[in-house]
C-alpha cells in the first residue's frame, strides 16, 4: 500500500468538513469527488456557485453530496463576519475590510474554518503560497506561542528504505526563505510535534548541511549547529541530531563511517530540516523529478486550525494525499 492509500485509510476513521475554495480548477473538483467517494471527508465548496457547476461540467464531476458556499450572497457574507469579528481583541483589519477580503474564495473558506463551520482548509493549487500565508496569518493566525509557520512535506520515493520504509519528512519544504537559528528550532519542532501526532511515529529529527560533525566550516554551519542547540534547550525530549550532510543523516553504512560518536539521530532520521528553503525546494523537486517520487502534505504547521498550502504542479492524486493529510491534522486539534 503506497502513502496516499495509507493516509485514505487513516483519515477514513475521523472524516471531516473541508473547504476547498479554488473550485476553478478541474483538479480540485476532481480532488473533492475522490475525498467525498473514499469517505475521508465531506467537501465544501466555496465560491460563485454558476463557477462551481460550470467546471464541474467541464471535468465531468458529479457534485451530489458535496456542500456548495455562494460567496456572492450579501447576507450571508455579512453574517459570517459579524459572527468571525468579535472572536479576537486585535483584528488587523476593520470590519468592513474583512467584508471586502471574503469576496476572494480563499478569504471566505478559512473564514469558515476560523468560526467552526468546518474542520479544516485546503488551497494552494492556483493561489501562490505566499497569498495562502498572507489569508491564514489574518484570518486562522498563529497558536499562542508560536512565531514561525512552516510546512513539511511526508516525500516517498521507490526504492528509499529508512526506518518508516520508504517515506520521510522534508522541512521547511515552502514557507521560510533564509531561516535563523531560533526559526529552524520552531520549524523543527513543529514538525517533530506534528509527526508524533499525525502518523504516530517517534521523530528522529537530522539538521541537514553541506558538512558533517565540523567537515566544513561556514556562516551556514554554524547557524545549523545553533538551531540544534536551540532545539535541545527547548525540547530535550525530541531526539534531534547534526550537522549532518544527507547521506549521514538517512544511511547507517555512512553514518557509521563519518560520525564517530553515539546518535540517535545518524543514519536513522525521519525528519530531515533544510538550512532554507532553496535546498529544500530543489531537494524536494528532485525525488519528484528524477526519483518520481511523491510530496505530499504541504500542511502549514503553527496555525490554530489546520490550513493546507498545495502545489501548483500537483496531480489530482497529491492533493488527495494532501486533503487526507490536514483532515488527519484537524482530527488531532481537535
Amino acid at each position: 500500500m503506497g502513502l496516499i492509500e495509507k493516509l485514505i485509510e487513516k483519515a477514513k476513521s475521523t472524516p471531516k468538513r473541508v473547504a476547498l475554495a479554488e473550485c476553478e480548477s478541474e483538479k480540485t473538483l476532481k480532488a473533492a469527488k475522490i475525498v467525498l467517494d473514499s469517505g475521508i471527508g465531506y467537501p465544501v465548496l466555496v465560491n460563485d456557485p454558476a463557477v462551481i457547476r460550470a467546471t464541474a461540467e467541464k471535468a465531468c464531476v458529479d457534485l451530489t453530496g458535496m456542500e456548495i458556499v455562494d460567496i456572492t450572497d450579501e447576507a450571508a457574507r455579512t453574517a459570517l463576519v459579524t459572527e468571525f469579528y468579535p472572536m479576537e481583541e486585535n483584528r488587523d483589519l476593520s470590519e468592513k475590510a474583512y467584508l471586502r477580503k471574503i469576496a476572494n474564495p480563499m478569504a471566505y473558506a478559512m473564514m469558515l474554518e476560523a468560526v467552526g463551520k468546518v474542520d479544516c482548509s485546503f488551497q494552494g493549487h492556483t493561489n501562490t503560497t505566499g497569498d495562502v500565508l498572507l489569508t491564514a496569518l489574518s484570518i486562522i493566525g498563529l497558536q499562542t506561542g508560536v512565531t514561525t509557520a512552516s510546512i513539511f512535506a511526508l516525500v516517498e520515493t521507490p526504492g528509499f528504505e529508512g526506518p518508516e520504509g520508504n517515506v520521510i519528512v522534508f522541512t521547511d519544504c515552502g514557507l521560510n526563505t533564509e531561516p535563523n537559528e531560533e526559526k529552524l528550532a520552531s520549524i523543527a519542532i513543529s514538525a517533530a510535534d506534528n509527526i508524533r501526532a499525525i502518523m504516530g511515529w517517534e521523530p528522529r529529527v537530522a539538521f541537514l548541511s553541506f558538512s558533517t560533525d565540523g567537515s566544513g566550516r561556514s556562516a551556514s554551519v554554524e547557524k545549523v549547529k545553533a538551531a540544534l542547540a536551540r532545539t535541545r534547550e527547548l525540547r530535550p525530549d525530541i531526539k534531534a541530531d547534526g550537522e549532518f550532510q544527507l547521506d549521514a543523516a538517512i544511511d547507517p553504512k555512512v553514518a557509521a563511517a563519518k560520525i564517530k560518536r553515539p546518535s540517535d539521530v545518524a543514519g536513522k532520521a525521519n525528519i530531515l530540516v533544510f538550512p532554507d528553503l532553496n535546498s529544500a525546494n530543489i531537494g524536494i523537486k528532485i525525488v519528484q523529478r528524477f526519483a518520481h517520487g511523491l510530496g505530499i502534505g504541504h500542511t502549514l504547521c503553527g496555525f490554530k486550525k489546520p490550513v493546507a498550502d498545495s502545489s501548483r504542479g500537483a496531480t489530482v492524486e497529491e492533493m488527495v494525499g494532501d486533503i487526507a493529510l490536514v483532515i488527519l491534522a484537524a482530527s488531532e486539534m481537535k
